[in-house]
């Protein structure tokens, strides 16, 4: 048989597998429990917490995807990471994170650390000079998120891997902005992957889910051990709609970067706007780096108006885009970090990573381009007179 591209894979993952029926899509198979054949034979789907046959299909179709040996769905991306920090880091270790990470990420790493569960650094990857002094031989855990929540840095994978590894340390890379259409993390030396598949990989703002791929068997055995043992699997019915999403994912992101790029652009020295953060503009600072590590760059576009008045200005009177949180659907949605996204992230933590209150995060959808232009361009003229 031929090789074939990732996407012709995810496409056709289920498709005409059922045997009984004809089924060309795969069943969901909604069953809690499964018949054991004969006494003392487990069968490879016993319990649905533990194995279910569509959610491994979604699963492995995401590994596919990735490029990974294998992957375990979970019920949000926050499970993802959970069973990520509950497996791989040891009592009494360190965990390096990003200091403008997601808002629940840092809300998660610092309730564990204020009960003793391990300690974390926050570092600003694009400083070669701080990530090395950060990852040192007592961390056990290197997070990325790249392009990050909401600046949109992108961090240098491989570079932040080598000095992981040399360190010791595992890395695990929130890939959930870029979508393996775009990064592909373990080409570039990161041992873990993780997704809200309640974003991309899903796209339709209709299930919440999430995923972990791994490099090596050994690691995802370990994961899917404390996934069931905590009881953070995905179920079936959401593991079927993000299997159903999965296989548009490379149309959906094709014609949402599109759009993205025309509203950089179009926001990019507009008197309304201090800063523009999209890592396809030739002024992002990590335009260069963006273009190497990247296929594409991404359908998020942030951008910082003068103050909160300005940002509450733009938002109310929007026609063409949703004030709302999450990303990654097919629908262009705005969130205001400050007050949504990172609401949870005290105000010093905020201003150290760059946040401020006039800071707007777009998820650009597959709407006509026209129409969210025009929207945004009637927010920025209310935003000016705010």
């Amino acid at each position: 048989m031929t090789q074939r591209a990732r996407t012709t894979k995810v496409v056709r993952a289920g498709i005409n597998s059922e045997t009984q029926f004809g089924d060309v899509i795969s069943p969901v198979h909604i069953s809690t429990t499964f018949a054991f054949k004969e006494f003392g034979v487990v069968p490879a789907n016993d319990y649905s917490r533990a194995n279910n046959p569509t959610r491994s299909l979604f699963a492995q179709a995401v590994a596919d995807l990735e490029g990974g040996s294998g992957a375990v769905a979970t019920a949000s991306g926050m499970g993802a990471l959970t069973a990520c920090l509950i497996s791989l880091v040891p009592a009494n270790a360190v965990v390096v994170a990003p200091n403008d990470c997601y808002g629940g990420t840092w809300r998660l790493l610092d309730a564990l650390a204020t009960r003793g569960s391990f300690a974390v650094r926050y570092v600003d990857y694009s400083h070669a000079a701080a990530a090395q002094a950060a990852i040192d031989e007592s961390v056990a855990l290197v997070l990325v998120e790249s392009p990050s929540n909401p600046l949109l840095k992108v961090t240098d994978i491989a570079a932040v891997a080598a000095l992981a590894h040399d360190a010791g340390a595992l890395v695990v890379v929130d890939n959930t902005f870029a979508s393996p259409i775009v990064q592909r993390p373990l080409e570039l030396g990161a041992d873990v992957v993780i997704h809200s598949a309640t974003k991309y990989l899903a796209g339709h703002s209709d299930v919440v889910l999430g995923v972990i791929v791994t490099n090596s068997p050994s690691l995802q055995e370990d994961i899917a051990w404390w996934a069931n043992c905590v009881g953070v699997t995905a179920g079936p019915i959401d593991a079927y709609l993000g299997l159903r999403g999965l296989r548009t994912l490379h149309l959906r992101m094709e014609a949402a970067q599109a759009n993205a790029a025309a509203i950089a652009g179009f926001l990019d020295g507009h008197n309304a706007v201090g800063k523009v953060f999209y890592p396809g503009l030739p002024t992002h600072a990590s335009h260069g780096l963006a273009k190497k590590q990247l296929h594409g760059f991404g359908a998020i576009v942030s951008f910082e108006l003068k103050s909160l008045d300005a940002a509450k200005a733009f938002c109310n009177g929007l026609e063409s885009i949703c004030l709302a949180e999450s990303l990654g659907g097919v629908e262009t949605l705005l969130s205001h970090a400050a007050t949504m996204t990172h609401a949870m992230m005290p105000n010093e933590f905020r201003e150290a990573a760059g946040i401020t209150d006039g800071l707007l995060r777009l998820s650009v959808g597959v709407e006509d381009v026209n129409d969210l232009t025009a929207d945004i361009a009637a927010g920025l003229e209310r935003a000016l007179r705010a």
